[in-house]
């Protein structure tokens, strides 16, 4: 069945080449052979004609093409012949098989030579001359030797598409694994800025309510002090992760990765901001080798108990706040507990960002993470963070 879609130009003029130089062969009288059963040199002009005609459809309909013009070939075989017909058929094969379906692709070079051996065999049993070979190769050239260039052709052009489906897949499997790269960095820059800033900002807060609320001049000025310090220290650490991101880590990355050896100061600190909340803060480190651990480990127990206090400043009711370490084995423990319940004076809000962070940061070090309330012996009721997490980076807790 003939698809109605426009000719392809290259066919086009495929069609209007071959047609002029049949007709131009047949002008000059130059024929395929003489003795047929229409020798009017003009009878040869229609199957060049068909054979033209098909040109135009040899892609959008390339196996009724080849079907159509393997009749007019077989016509052409009745007249004087033109070579022009010949080789508009054979392209009439090459295309069949290069635009044909793939079963078409399969069958037709199979076929093409089995009639090229059945008639090369025929005609040698029915001259009994090995000039008769002639007639087999002749047959060969026109119909197998087209297919078998086709399926060639073909073979590479699949190759060449299923090379590009596999580049855009890679593209893409790259692009999503870009997108999935930034939403994690973007993850973890949320998470170290909530980190170092959110502890600061919450000492701000308290003691800026309390100077507003406690009308003492001492007070007032204690407070502004700690406010004072707090801020410095906030824009210290915005400056130093402004310039990892900037520099792309570099010489700044020891500043922004706090160790171990820094809880001690940030317990201080704490200390002092927490006083006019009635919270007291104590610092215990039960671990019986002290040496360096891992960078990123290091950097997880500093941030856990960064957030406690942070959490503990803004919620915790008046009385101890303790921070403890222990190692068991190949697991770093950081325990911190402060006492639960409600307390006079000023609270900052949360927003429930801080346990969500220090969840993720134990997750990605393969440890363990306990929030919650819990009871002392005494009947107190405390708030006890509880983060186990393996002394080396890449480690499982088991």
């Amino acid at each position: 069945m003939f698809s109605l879609a426009r000719p392809h130009r290259h066919d086009v003029l495929m069609a209007a080449i071959g047609l002029l130089g049949g007709l131009l062969l047949w002008s000059l009288g130059l024929r395929l052979q003489g003795d047929r059963a229409f020798v009017a040199p003009w009878v040869s002009l229609l199957p060049l004609a068909v054979v033209s005609a098909l040109e135009l459809v040899r892609r959008t309909a390339p196996q009724p093409a080849l079907v159509i013009g393997t009749l007019a070939l077989v016509a052409d075989q009745f007249t004087v012949g033109n070579l022009a017909t010949v080789l508009m058929f054979t392209d009439l094969m090459y295309a069949a098989v290069l635009y044909g379906t793939p079963s078409a692709a399969r069958r037709i070079p199979v076929t093409t030579f089995l009639i090229t051996v059945g008639i090369t065999i025929g005609f040698l049993a029915w001259f009994r001359n090995p000039q008769a070979l002639l007639i087999g190769v002749v047959t060969g050239m026109v119909s197998f030797v087209p297919a078998i260039t086709g399926v060639s052709v073909r073979n590479h052009r699949d190759a060449a598409e299923a090379a590009r489906l596999r580049a855009d897949q890679t593209a893409l499997l790259a692009e999503m694994d870009r997108a999935q790269a930034v939403t994690a960095e973007r993850t973890r820059m949320a998470r170290e800025l909530h980190d170092m800033v959110a502890n600061h900002l919450s000492a701000i807060a308290i003691h800026s309510t309390a100077a507003l609320s406690i009308d003492d001049p001492g007070t007032s000025r204690e407070a502004l002090g700690v406010i004072r310090e707090n801020s410095v220290d906030g824009l210290a650490e915005m400056r130093r992760l402004i310039g990892l991101l900037r520099t792309g880590g570099g010489a700044l990355e020891p500043a922004a990765s706090p160790t171990l050896a820094s809880l001690e100061a940030l317990v201080e600190q704490t200390r002092t901001s927490a006083a006019p909340s009635g919270l007291t803060c104590d610092f215990e480190d039960a671990r019986e080798e002290r040496g360096p651990l891992a960078a990123p480990v290091e950097l997880a127990a500093y941030r856990i108990v960064q957030e406690s206090l942070t959490n503990a400043l803004k919620h915790a009711a008046p009385g101890p706040v303790t921070v403890r370490l222990g190692q068991s084995g190949r697991l770093l423990t950081v325990e911190v507990s402060s006492v639960l319940g409600d307390r006079p004076g000023p609270r900052a809000p949360g927003s429930g960002a801080g346990l969500v962070g220090m969840r993720e940061r134990v997750a990605l070090l393969g440890g363990a993470i306990e929030a919650g309330p819990s009871s002392t012996g005494g009947g107190t009721r405390i708030w006890r963070v509880r983060a186990e997490l393996p002394v080396e980076e890449g480690v499982s807790r088991t």
